[in-house]
């Protein structure tokens, strides 16, 4: 049964921890022409509460993400002629993630054969929570098969052009019924699936949600990468996968609502998104302390 977010549950955040208790972030992000992307998911991250969060971009962009924030770690790792992550990367990203609370992967990255592999192997092998996005949906969609085959925790975000072609169901029969497909799907591959759009649905195949947050002025280029950062940091506090999806849905679209309040819908720009997160957390935070439930 579907229901709207319930009053969320937030990481604990103990008065003594450090940047080892929040947890450590890896995303995977960017390629030429795509750094926004990696910034963008490591500054959601950020807002999101991790304690240490670690971009490993193309080496030919790691300057370019570097220079967007200082708070957040750049890992420069091997490309192909075109600026895209080579395969020759993987092992690199195997290395530094077994020792991540989290990790994100597929803002940015453009498709090839290299990403192909490295989204295979990553998504089955690698056994700590992973947040799938982008194009590492896209690449997976080439075999459906696998997507229940996977080593840790999933959590999928795809708009429902990416869910089209992960579930191969036309994009109008998605939106007649996204909850129940939603859910199947979930069930079935065993992940949090997380569609995009108005009222985002949130779902472990029992249990479905339905974002309240969020308008039209987050329909543009970038704020599902900073969602992607922000989910990766819950998981990375502790939170459980259809948690950690359902409270960054939420905060995510409280922070665009906020956002859009002051520079109108049509204004809002993606990276409007991180600087209204910490405002966001300030109304949740709020309003559990005095007890009340979320609202819009």
């Amino acid at each position: 049964m579907a229901t709207e977010i319930p009053p969320l549950r937030l990481p604990d955040r103990p008065a003594d921890g450090h940047k080892g208790t929040f947890g450590s972030v890896l995303i995977v992000a960017g390629s030429l022409g795509m750094s926004g992307a990696a910034a963008l998911a490591g500054l959601g991250a950020l807002r999101g509460g991790a304690g240490l969060v670690y971009l490993a971009v193309p080496e030919s962009i790691a300057p370019i993400v570097a220079s967007i924030e200082p708070s957040y770690l750049t890992i420069p790792l091997p490309e192909d002629k075109t600026g895209k992550l080579s395969i020759a990367a993987c092992p690199h990203l195997f290395d530094r993630g077994r020792f991540m609370e989290a990790v994100a992967i597929g803002p940015g990255w453009g498709q090839s054969d290299d990403l192909r592999r490295i989204v295979t192997q990553m998504y089955a092998q690698l056994e700590c929570p992973m947040v799938v996005d982008a194009d590492a949906l896209n690449l997976l969609a080439g075999a459906p098969e696998s997507l229940s085959e996977h080593a840790g925790q999933r959590i999928l975000t795809p708009h429902p052009g990416e869910f089209a072609r992960l579930d191969n169901v036309d994009t109008p029969l998605i939106q007649a019924d996204r909850r129940s497909i939603a859910a199947a799907f979930a069930e079935r591959t065993r992940t949090v699936v997380l569609l995009k759009g108005r009222e985002t649905v949130i779902t472990d195949g029992k249990t479905t949600y339905v974002n309240p947050t969020g308008n039209s002025g987050m329909a543009t280029g970038g704020t599902g990468d900073v969602l992607t950062g922000l989910i990766t940091a819950l998981l990375a506090q502790g939170l459980p996968p259809l948690e950690a999806a359902r409270t960054g849905a939420y905060l995510h679209g409280l922070a665009g609502d906020l956002a859009a309040s002051h520079f109108s819908e049509p204004a809002l720009i993606a990276s409007d998104l991180p600087r209204y997160l910490g405002r966001a957390w300030k109304v949740v935070l709020n309003r559990q302390s005095a007890g009340e439930p979320n609202a819009t």
